[in-house]
């Protein structure tokens, strides 16, 4: 199936080109961003709505998936250029978008100034008046078109994604994992789970996955990166992996160099599973474009198993 072509994909450069998206939703002249990178991807997001042949009034949504902030870090700065736009939020997302005073300390402790400063750039808050609570079925309309945003844990606790009917489609967040072009092959995208701190549980993101299946979608939008088909076999891929994931957590709880094993043993599963799918790109490349998440997923399984003790 071909991709729609109100929907428009916008590379927020977080990082690197190709590894984190925004998307454009166009129906009759108006417009809703899903997700929304950085403060630094605001000239991004400006410019592929002027691609469209939009100005920044015709935006009436800013639908943040979730919290983190290479989806959400420059909400409030966008918000500034767009001035009939309402963000819709979980509601255990919407008091850190409100005063993301927690996140920006949380990020800091993590990465630290320097870093926060160079790759997400100035965190400001979201206006309460602006912010929409979006139970999990809500819907939002776009000049007619329904978008139900479906509540989807696993990942994160306040994750939502979005389901458009039009093109048979959900717009994933992080929810549905991580596949960037590089490692597509003939059998077509390569996909793998993202357990990033802190909040990763395994069943309830196997359950979200399950529920979004139900719907029969044609293709997946995901954050990290873009547009995929091929959906049943994709979930299928990430709910093995989900289960690895778990089993490699457990086989190396308890070592006092756990981190150490739990990022070889993730290399190692994903190496195996990017030679097995046909990735042109050789070993020692299939591991630098996913060295960033195996580190996460390395964070997230510990954290995960940490809070499993208490």
């Amino acid at each position: 199936m071909s991709a729609d072509p109100s929907i428009h994909t916008v590379d927020t450069g977080f990082q690197r080109p190709g590894f984190d998206a925004a998307y454009l939703i166009v129906q009759d002249g108006r417009a809703a961003f899903v997700d929304c990178g950085t403060s630094l991807a605001v000239p991004a997001m400006l410019q592929g709505l002027s691609k469209a042949g939009l100005d920044a009034e015709a935006v009436d949504w800013l639908l943040l998936t979730h919290v983190h902030l290479d989806h959400a870090g420059g909400a409030g700065t966008l918000l500034r250029q767009l001035p009939n736009a309402r963000v819709v939020l979980h509601p255990r997302g919407a008091p850190h978008m409100i005063d993301p005073s927690r996140l920006i300390a949380g990020a800091t402790a993590v990465y630290g100034e320097q870093e926060i400063a160079r790759s997400y750039g100035r965190i400001e808050a979201v206006p309460a008046e602006r912010v929409d609570i979006a139970d999990d079925g809500h819907c939002v309309e776009l000049a007619g078109r329904t978008l139900r945003l479906m509540h989807t844990p696993g990942h994160a606790q306040h994750h939502y994604c979005i389901w458009d009917a039009r093109s048979r489609s959900w717009f994933t967040g992080d929810t549905f994992g991580l596949s960037y072009r590089e490692l597509d092959s003939a059998r077509g995208a390569f996909i793998l789970p993202t357990s990033s701190p802190v909040q990763f549980d395994p069943e309830p993101l196997k359950a979200s996955i399950r529920r979004m299946l139900a719907c029969q979608p044609s293709a997946m939008y995901l954050t990290h990166y873009g547009r995929v088909e091929g959906v049943e076999r994709l979930a299928e891929d990430l709910l093995e992996q989900i289960d690895a994931m778990v089993a490699i957590g457990r086989q190396c709880d308890g070592r006092p160099d756990r981190h150490r094993h739990l990022l070889a043993a993730l290399r190692a599963l994903y190496l195996e599973r990017a030679l097995a799918h046909g990735c042109a790109l050789d070993q020692d490349a299939v591991a630098e474009v996913l060295a960033m998440d195996i580190e996460l997923n390395a964070q997230g399984l510990a954290c995960w198993l940490d809070r499993a003790r208490r």
